[in-house]
């Protein structure tokens, strides 16, 4: 029998396992349908997935107790994610090698902190410009996309919209600070209330009716997988682990496996400067985690 600190880690590589697969159903998708097709029909199912979610929990009935105030949120939050990090990360991802949006889209942690700075007056310090610094070196060298003489400035605008995407996040999660609600909850409804703004601007831009079943399946996976069950199962992880730093060390292992999984089913050669990239970035991610004694005791008083 698994104890409770066990369950949340097995949750944990489920979770990162799920993650990790997402950038191959990203690209392996976009092959069969447009940006505005995927993120209608993922979002769809997410919405789906969430509701049963909330059902198999006993939790529906609190959708009836919100105050319109909170459905106001949802709307905006709704904005931001799904509709404007999907719509624009599924670009880049439409324009860009996996192996390059992907890693890419792991410095929304570092976004999260500039963003910081600016929105929350918060202070940041030395390490966190280093970390900084470090983490966007890796993009640079990521985005020379395997050559060494310069950078590949047809495919500039993907890098942008790669990076676009991580501003979008840290923003949405920003707004979702003072959140009190429960976090499923709040994101079934993020997910209904930008399905209409989704529907729109396939009719505006795209077509419902023009689609592969591939792309379906696709779409299918990615609402079940990187939009619904996995936010559910990583929670798991958080709650039941008795130390939650260590359950969410695992993240690291995803962008690894996430590339070897590009490899073999996308058929994408992996560049040097990619794993080089790749390491920068995750180099600078765990310097930004390193917590200073004095700042960990005065955590702990607090």
């Amino acid at each position: 029998m698994l104890t409770s600190n066990q369950r949340g880690f097995v949750f944990g590589l489920v979770t990162v396992l799920f993650w990790s697969t997402v950038a191959t159903a990203f690209k392996l998708t976009l092959a069969h349908l447009d940006v505005f097709q995927m993120l209608l029909f993922a979002c769809l199912t997410s919405v789906i997935v969430l509701f049963i979610i909330l059902l198999l929990q006993g939790r529906v009935g609190q959708l009836r107790s919100l105050s319109r105030s909170q459905h106001q949120r949802s709307v905006i939050a709704g904005l931001l994610n799904p509709f404007l990090y999907y719509l624009i990360l599924f670009t880049a991802y439409d324009l860009l090698p996996a192996q390059v949006a992907q890693p890419i889209n792991y410095t929304w942690a570092i976004t999260l902190t500039v963003l910081s700075i600016f929105i929350l007056k918060q202070k940041i310090s030395a390490r966190d410009i280093i970390a900084g610094l470090v983490c966007y070196s890796g993009v640079l060298v990521i985005s020379l996309q395997g050559s060494l003489t310069g950078f590949q400035t047809s495919q500039t605008l993907g890098v942008a919209l790669a990076l676009l995407s991580t501003i979008i996040w840290a923003i949405y999660w920003i707004y979702n600070i003072k959140d009190d609600r429960d976090p499923v909850v709040g994101l079934f409804l993020n997910f209904l209330y930008a399905l209409p703004m989704i529907l729109l601007a396939c009719f505006l831009f795209s077509s419902v009716t023009a689609v592969s079943i591939y792309g379906i399946a696709g779409c299918i996976y990615i609402g079940c997988f990187e939009m619904g069950i996995a936010f559910v199962t990583w929670s798991y992880a958080l709650k039941l682990a008795d130390n939650t730093s260590k359950v969410s060390n695992l993240i690291f292992i995803a962008p690894f496996l996430s590339l070897w999984f590009v490899h073999i089913f996308v058929g994408e050669d992996i560049y040097v400067t990619t794993w080089i990239g790749l390491v920068l970035i995750l180099g600078g991610l765990t310097l930004q985690r390193l917590v200073p004694v004095k700042t960990q005791s005065r955590t702990r008083d607090v």
